[in-house]
């Protein structure tokens, strides 16, 4: 399989997965009282096989890990820190058994749950040992990519990538910031703008950039734009399906697919290298979007 990296230097596009909870909690909600959802990968992995059929399915070329809380920090709060091999290992195992299809198998890293001194308690020095254990497994297990995603402090974005490349200085690292829309543009909870955040992402030598989560497709086509100013690194985005809604009782996320995927042509517009889904999204989007990828590609190509 050609390397994903060249794939997007010839112009390609990538379609990756949608959200992986929302397809948890309706498959596995009686499994999850109590725990995490990365401790379904060693009770119920088939569970997990059968949301990367699902995606794959759909048309994605890139599906993520349950394992966006796989860190031993993050872990420890459900005192499952002493499983994080063997939980980052299943998840791992769990996307290759899923399909005989040739896709790229992206590990997901969330934050540690932890805030970095002096705004918390937590010494650099341990969450970067967090996020090295944490990703030596997956990169020993096979992961084609990381994803460090969901970012809103990047200093501890910045040491999730610092572990990686100390593992490995060739798989491909993405770098997912989440932004809250404000009166004066978009900024991490932390304050930092996407200028600031995409710059420092470069230079610390991740291979793609973007933004995922927080936020419906439409703030995410402008959070794209925005990047696109300041930095020339491939995008990724990932939107949610909407802010979700609270109705009768129930969270609902109100963009449909159709929807979504109409706003994709600004995201393939702008150039963006990687399109998925995030909180709220299904099979359903991912496959509306995928046919817009195609269709926009094959006009790209003719022109």
């Amino acid at each position: 399989m050609k390397a994903v990296l060249d794939r997007i230097k010839q112009g390609e596009i990538l379609v990756c997965d949608g959200a992986m909870g929302s397809l948890l909690m309706d498959r596995a909600k009686e499994h999850l009282k109590g725990t995490c959802p990365e401790s379904i990968n060693l009770s119920h992995p088939e569970i997990i096989r059968e949301i990367a059929a699902l995606y794959i399915q759909a048309g994605a070329d890139i599906i993520e890990t349950n394992t966006f809380g796989g860190s031993p920090l993050k872990l420890a709060s459900y005192s499952l820190d002493d499983k994080t091999e063997e939980i980052n290992r299943a998840a791992i195992l769990a996307v290759k058994n899923a399909s005989s299809k040739n896709i790229y198998i992206c590990a997901s890293i969330g934050p540690s749950g932890k805030l970095l001194k002096p705004f918390g308690d937590t010494e650099p020095k341990e969450i970067y040992e967090s996020f090295y254990r944490q990703i030596k497994v997956l990169v020993d297990a096979g992961a084609d990519i990381i994803s460090i995603e969901t970012m809103t402090d990047l200093n501890e974005a910045s040491l999730a990538v610092e572990a990686t490349r100390n593992i490995s200085s060739s798989i491909p690292v993405i770098v997912s910031m989440t932004y809250e829309s404000t009166s004066r543009g978009f900024f991490t909870m932390m304050g930092t703008r996407i200028e600031v955040a995409s710059k420092r992402l470069e230079d610390s030598g991740v291979d793609v950039i973007g933004s995922n989560c927080g936020n419906g497709i439409e703030n995410l086509v402008l959070i794209a734009q925005e990047h696109r100013k300041h930095t020339q690194l491939p995008l990724m985005i990932q939107a949610n399906a909407g802010i979700p809604e609270l109705r009768e009782g129930v969270t609902v996320y109100p963009e449909s697919p159709e929807f979504m995927a109409e706003k994709c042509n600004g995201l393939i517009s702008i150039g963006v290298s990687i399109i998925g889904g995030c909180c709220g999204t299904t099979p359903a989007h991912i496959r509306a979007i995928r046919n817009v990828v195609d269709q926009r590609g094959k006009k790209l190509l003719k022109t």
